[in-house]
């Protein structure tokens, strides 16, 4: 199957899934998508609600993808592809609709970032999360601002700092990631819907002024995360981290 983003609105809710072969991970043209899909989702008057997941049953997102990072060879090519994942972040930060994550699989990296940035997130007890950045000499700079609003210092420095584990999801939902864990993804998905039609009955005005709140204190994201995506990029030009990437090839 080919890559993509897709985009569904059905009874203002706008449910918006991307997919890649490669264990849904996301190279730059796919993140670039995404991203501008989650605006104009948010941007559009028949949207009360959106959803946001991803393709296939096994992983919900693997991460960035490893094709692209192992071609890095300057430091500007390695922030533009750092900031991929910091865009799509900052658009859901922006976005003036709630944003539900639909988590059905094991999480990895940049896509811990995602989980995290939705307003509302459940997922199945299969939705392990691991931040592997570490292994290869880099560090998860763009993404934890994310991780760490959500789920606090110390349990996002725990999955930074032990980067070989991945944590199941009760213990995500424990430090605040998931609101809920469902056995199967058949009661993850009726859930969710449920959960979204219940949020169209709402003031969309209300939903708006209390995203805001939520998010108060980020308006410097579109800097901070431009800066991590720059750290990140130096540093996978790094002896280290060269070396690691070879194993990949």
């Amino acid at each position: 199957m080919e890559a993509y983003v897709k985009i569904e609105i059905n009874n203002y809710i706008a449910t918006i899934e991307f997919f890649h072969p490669e264990q849904n991970s996301l190279p730059s043209d796919v993140l670039k998508n995404l991203a501008n899909t989650i605006t104009e989702a948010g941007n559009n008057d028949q949207v009360k609600v959106i959803i946001l997941k991803s393709g296939g049953d096994r992983t919900f997102c693997a991460g960035a993808s490893f094709k692209e990072l192992i071609a890095i060879n300057d430091a500007e090519t390695g922030k533009v592809f750092f900031s991929g994942f910091a865009n799509v972040i900052n658009a859901m930060r922006k976005c003036p609709k709630f944003i539900i994550g639909r988590i059905q699989g094991k999480t990895v990296g940049g896509g811990v970032g995602i989980a995290s940035a939705t307003d509302y997130c459940m997922a199945t007890k299969f939705a392990s999360i691991k931040l592997s950045e570490l292994n290869v000499g880099i560090g998860p700079f763009v993404v934890s601002p994310a991780i760490e609003r959500k789920m606090g210092v110390s349990a996002m420095s725990q999955i930074a700092i032990d980067a070989n584990t991945f944590y199941e999801a009760n213990w995500a939902r424990e430090k605040g990631l998931y609101a809920y864990v469902f056995e199967t993804i058949e009661e993850l998905d009726e859930a969710v819907q449920k959960f979204a039609e219940h949020l169209c009955t709402y003031n969309p005005e209300a939903m708006l002024e209390m995203k805001k709140i939520f998010w108060r204190g980020t308006d410097n994201w579109d800097n901070l995360l431009a800066e991590r995506a720059a750290i990140s990029g130096r540093l996978v030009l790094s002896d280290f981290t060269k070396e690691t990437l070879k194993k990949f090839k």
